[in-house]
């Protein structure tokens, strides 16, 4: 299979999740075989690979270090690069992290789409789970298995009435993922939200980019999109940060209240040894 990039650059401003400062976002074509880089064009252009061994920090967010420079709050961005099927893309930041937008990935999958799409020399590979791995942490666990194809397995269990246990078994493909996984929103707690700010987070957190739960009681049910969406957007996380390892996962991710750190350690247990997997070349 050939590989993919965008046709044409598109570019789109909004407001960073936890900075609160104004960013612009700018998506660029970029040649067969850079895969997804990103470039901090306030820091001199620093450029950071979107790759699972320069994850430094998944607290609230998947966050890519490289070059004395970071970006932070990937994972919705990600997830819709792997969802639109592109290789070789270059995202270039005026600030710390792409901003949230709706709070889905959604929105840039819809940015992408206007840009159009090319194919381009250069082979697109895949990595195949050949045994189970599994990681756990804190009563969160996480696991990839042998399958045929890209699929989760994830089930969510908050003590909030408003979200309770919720699982979803999901197969991965462009369609059911622009369908069923791309327009969920994050979500996060009001009694949360002063600890937050005070260390300098979720400032650009808002009740139209956020699923506000107080308690047992959703605080903005108008911008809900699915009855389970927390579950779908803890899978929209997922894929994000799988896409991280470099290339298409064939392989069943199987998560028990997992998260981004669950996640990143993850694919550096499935790389860990070669025995784990395989590299498919078309």
């Amino acid at each position: 299979m050939t590989r993919r990039s965008i046709f044409q650059e598109v570019s789109c401003d909004g407001v960073a999740l936890h900075a609160g400062s104004s960013v612009r976002a700018r998506l660029l074509p970029a040649p067969a075989g850079a895969g997804v880089v990103f470039r901090r064009n306030d820091l001199g252009g620093r450029e950071i690979r979107a790759l699972y061994d320069r994850v430094g920090e998944t607290r609230l967010g998947t966050v890519i270090s490289e070059n004395s420079a970071s970006v932070a709050v990937i994972e919705h961005l990600m997830a819709a690069v792997a969802g639109a099927g592109v290789d070789d893309l270059v995202v270039v930041l005026d600030g710390p992290e792409p901003p949230i937008l709706d709070g889905d990935a959604l929105s840039w999958l819809l940015l992408l789409e206007r840009a159009g799409f090319r194919d381009q020399p250069g082979t697109r590979g895949a990595i195949r789970v050949s045994r189970r791995v599994d990681v756990a942490q804190g009563g969160a666990t996480a696991a990839l298995v042998p399958a045929e194809a890209l699929e989760f397995d994830f089930d969510i269990s908050f003590p909030s009435a408003a979200i309770g246990t919720q699982r979803l078994l999901w197969t991965f493909s462009g369609e059911a993922f622009r369908r069923d996984i791309a327009p969920a929103r994050t979500f996060g707690f009001v009694n949360e939200l002063d600890a937050l700010r005070e260390a300098g987070l979720a400032r650009g957190a808002s009740l139209e980019n956020t699923l506000a739960i107080d308690g047992d009681t959703m605080v903005n049910p108008d911008i809900q999109r699915f009855p389970d969406e927390f579950v779908r957007h803890k899978i929209l996380d997922a894929i994000g940060d799988l896409a991280l390892a470099g290339a298409h996962i064939i392989g069943r991710f199987v998560g028990r209240k997992s998260g981004h750190a669950l996640n990143n350690a993850l694919l550096r247990a499935l790389f860990s040894d070669p025995v784990n997997y395989e590299l498919i070349e078309p």
